[in-house]
């Protein structure tokens, strides 16, 4: 893709409005939490310290608004303690610009290190660093600071206990977390009947899984409909595709087919049923035909084999699904079984450092970004400093805000700052020099300006700029402060911010699209490694349940989405894909999904615990093993893969195949697959 089209596509992008789900209620709360800390702060001690009270009750709201499964008052009180630690020490420092600048690159290259555990560190430690550089600028004395300092916490607080007074919808993300599993699950039943080899985005699942963590506390108070049901879908889905797949079960027409599809749809009407009374917490209310077609004797005499024993076993897994999801009364100590357990804040600590000590190596991404969003930021600072401007923290602040470590965020995120910016400040300046507002209708007005961006602020970064642009110049002119800038001089300062930052993606870069055969060479890995241990449970019957097959499961999903993850990351890059073209990497991702299903097919029907052994699956989980290591190998180093193991396995089986119905042909298709992966990989190599 050329420069011009991706800036093309990436301004698109950010100045796209999404149709999102609004949620007042939560809005108003936030908005609630900041004027109580405003109003208050006013009353007391004046505009100065009203206006640091009210970055840190206005930040800590957007934290809580943040795409994470712990408890919405933790994230509100770690963005508040985080921002005061920040303005503090900033302050300190500010009268010295040698050191300030030191500790603003210190600071900012931590905050770009934050990415490594996560967007919602990352976003609360970069939005601390761009107010950090609006507040320091307000205290007078090192005794003001710490007020300032403890203030910014103090709107934390009052936002986390907001959260616990006056909770909205609670559990709702880990009820829609579970919800959308189940839907997906209904989906795929649904796409099956039409498509008996329909591809299943394991996305809903492994977020539902995220979501099942829960910390102490949460398992203290987690309804019980939230245990057990992701489990059950998870297990539901090889069932759907065993029963569905043609070579596994019955033919694409006849009778046999006409009850599948009856059994796939009954299905999806459950499954459905049991996600609407997830979501809302309400009784399960199954359609009267899906259980009629779920319960009608004629399955055993229609459905023979192992359509017949998948059927049965889909029968049973709604069953379970269905009781699960019925509400039922909790109180202090139920009993929730085992449940997967997300270590405390303290204890997390040693974890995130691990996890950025991993990314201390030439070729992160988010190394990568942390050196340049601290050298833009820095830079920033000293032209805003060094133009005529005043408050030149402006132009800082929006690079800071803008940059991500990927490509199409920060370009598309500058685009959206610098437009949201414009209509914003200019909205919000033209009220100012026109109506004069005073210092509790400024405050009053910064308030409605912060409810707006809470409420639009998932339907798109323009949107929420326009929103919060308007709030920081209401909220400096309680006290006059900001009023001498004019509209040009903070929209340049914002440009000026945008340009940098999207320069620095430019000059450093950290190119997805060269990465590309790397994270396909880690999927096929993986998605081997899975198909190795499914296959060598025939050998060495464990059950359905073993536990080193749904490991495996698990490392083949998370290396599934980081391949999706990077080609959508890629796919608006101004790069050429070196070695992968586009019609390779759909085709590669074809061959790969289809080899995954197979080895799921395989997975759905694993021997019960003390089944008579299959000792030739032994040699095919080996061949399985030893081929796709050596095939993710050639992969990463630009070379022809080659199955020479698996196919021989396959060649020695076609004289005297092993005594299973599954077991030969899923070696076939297993084989098939991969030589796909390779026919794309060479034709990719043909066309550069």
């Amino acid at each position: 893709m050329s420069w011009l089209r991706a800036l093309k596509e990436t301004a698109r992008s950010g100045l796209t409005v999404e149709r999102r789900r609004l949620e007042p209620v939560v809005a108003a709360r936030a908005a609630l939490g900041l004027a109580l800390v405003v109003g208050v702060s006013l009353a007391l001690f004046g505009p100065s310290v009203a206006a640091s009270s009210a970055f840190g009750a206005f930040q800590a709201a957007i934290a809580t608004f943040q795409r994470s499964w712990r408890p919405r008052p933790t994230l509100a009180l770690a963005s508040g303690a985080s921002l005061a630690a920040s303005t503090f020490f900033g302050y300190l420092t500010g009268a010295h610009e040698v050191l300030f600048l030191a500790l603003l690159l210190l600071w900012t290259f931590l905050s770009g290190l934050a990415w490594a555990a996560g967007p919602t560190a990352g976003m609360i430690a970069s939005s601390n660093v761009a107010i950090m550089l609006v507040t320091i600028t307000l205290p007078t004395s090192v005794a003001t600071a710490a007020g300032h300092a403890a203030m910014i916490f103090a709107g934390g607080v009052v936002q986390a206990a907001l959260v616990v007074l006056l909770p909205v919808r609670r559990w709702g993300a880990q009820r829609d977390a579970l919800a959308d599993a189940l839907a997906a699950e209904a989906d795929y039943a649904r796409r099956l009947r039409h498509d008996p080899v329909a591809p299943f985005d394991p996305v809903p699942l492994m977020t539902a899984r995220s979501a099942a963590a829960v910390t102490p506390r949460q398992a203290r108070t987690r309804p019980a409909e939230l245990h057990g049901a992701r489990g059950l879908a998870e297990r539901i889905r090889p069932v759907l595709a065993s029963l569905a797949d043609p070579a596994v079960g019955v033919p694409e027409e006849g009778p046999e087919r006409a009850r599948v599809r009856e059994l796939l749809g009954a299905a999806a009407d459950v499954l459905d049923a049991a996600a609407h009374a997830i979501r809302h917490g309400e009784p399960v209310v199954l359609p009267p035909p899906a259980l009629a077609a779920l319960r009608t004797p004629d399955t055993g005499t229609i459905l023979k084999g192992p359509s017949r024993r998948a059927a049965l076993r889909l029968t049973a897994l709604l069953g379970d699904v269905v009781e699960t999801a019925e509400p039922r009364p909790e109180g202090p100590g139920a009993d929730h079984g085992t449940a997967r357990t997300r270590p405390t804040l303290p204890r997390l600590a040693p974890l995130v450092l691990a996890e950025v000590r991993g990314e201390l190596r030439p070729d992160s991404p988010v190394l990568r970004h942390a050196v340049r969003v601290s050298t833009v930021t820095a830079a920033g600072y000293l032209l805003g400093a060094w133009l005529p401007f005043g408050h030149g923290y402006w132009a800082p602040m929006a690079s800071v805000m803008v940059m991500r470590p990927d490509f199409s965020q920060t370009y598309a995120r500058s685009v959206a700052r610098f437009g949201g910016t414009l209509v914003g400040v200019a909205l919000a300046t033209a009220v100012v020099q026109s109506a004069h507002p005073g210092t509790y209708l400024s405050a009053a007005l910064a308030v409605v300006c912060a409810f707006g961006m809470y409420l639009l602020m998932r339907t798109g970064y323009a949107a929420a700029q326009v929103f919060v642009s308007a709030y920081v110049v209401f909220l400096l002119g309680m006290d006059g402060a900001g009023l001498t800038q004019t509209v040009r001089d903070r929209v340049l300062l914002t440009l000026l911010g945008g340009l940098l930052a999207m320069v620095s993606y430019a000059v450093y870069p950290a190119w997805e699209t060269p990465r590309l055969r790397g994270r396909l060479a880690d999927w096929l890995a993986a998605v081997g490694a899975y198909a190795a241990v499914v296959t060598a449970r025939y050998a060495d019957p464990a059950g359905p349940a073993s536990p080193d097959v749904r490991e495996a499961l698990l490392r083949t999903r998370a290396a599934r989405v980081a391949w999706q993850e990077a080609v959508a990351r890629a796919t608006h890059e101004p790069v050429r894909h070196r070695g992968l073209s586009h019609a390779a990497v759909e085709q590669a991702e074809h061959a790969l999904a289809e080899f995954g299903r197979v080895a799921m097919l395989l997975e759905a029907h694993l021997p019960e615990r003390g089944a008579p052994p299959v000792p030739a699956a032994a040699s095919l989980a080996e061949s399985l093993h030893r081929s796709t290591e050596r095939g993710a190998k050639e992969v990463r180093e630009r070379r022809e893969p080659h199955w020479d193991d698996l196919r021989e396995t396959v060649t020695a089986w076609s004289a005297v195949p092993p005594d299973h119905f599954l077991l030969d042909k899923g070696a076939v298709l297993l084989l098939e697959s991969l030589e796909e992966l390779t026919t794309a990989l060479t034709e990719s190599r043909r066309h550069r």
